[in-house]
């Protein structure tokens, strides 16, 4: 019989890593933006780069109050919580934790700075993909994992 905290002790851990990654690199990244405002180049197609970002996603409801928004998440978070509280899979506390963690890495910028600190710039030519920070990559891991929970967590028998 499976421990049911075993999940809730995973998502918790996956909380506290994520928000310490994303914290930590963004904290590195101010340190040093005079060196990031015009773009440190990493290789062809990526650049480290200093930017705020008053919206969510892509820049979508810049201007929206920030509180509106660091409210939102914490209501989500909220409710991610609950399902990591009650999930018996191991993976879906991981992937629920990486959504936390991420979401609430950007709630503590938007608390700090108004805005979510934003770095990580990948570009073809002249196309860039806007810039978006650790905290969006573990929330986008985490929600494709959690996608993925149901395929991976099948037992296959040959």
């Amino acid at each position: 019989m499976k421990s049911p905290k075993r999940p809730l002790t995973i998502g918790s851990i996956a909380i506290v890593l994520v928000s310490f990654v994303d914290q930590s690199t963004k904290a590195w990244v101010v340190a040093n933006a005079d060196v990031l405002s015009s773009g440190l180049p990493v290789f062809p197609g990526f650049n480290l780069v200093f930017g705020r970002n008053d919206g969510v996603s892509f820049g979508l409801l810049g201007g929206v109050p920030w509180w509106s928004l660091s409210a939102l998440a914490i209501a989500i978070c909220a409710w991610l919580t609950i399902l990591l509280i009650r999930t018996h899979s191991r993976i879906e506390a991981l992937a629920l934790g990486a959504i936390i963690g991420g979401a609430m890495g950007n709630v503590i910028d938007r608390l700090r700075f108004r805005a979510v600190t934003d770095f990580l710039d990948f570009y073809i030519g002249s196309m860039h993909w806007p810039a978006f920070n650790m905290a969006d990559v573990f929330v986008v891991c985490g929600v494709a994992l959690l996608l993925a929970a149901p395929l991976l967590g099948r037992k296959v028998y040959a």
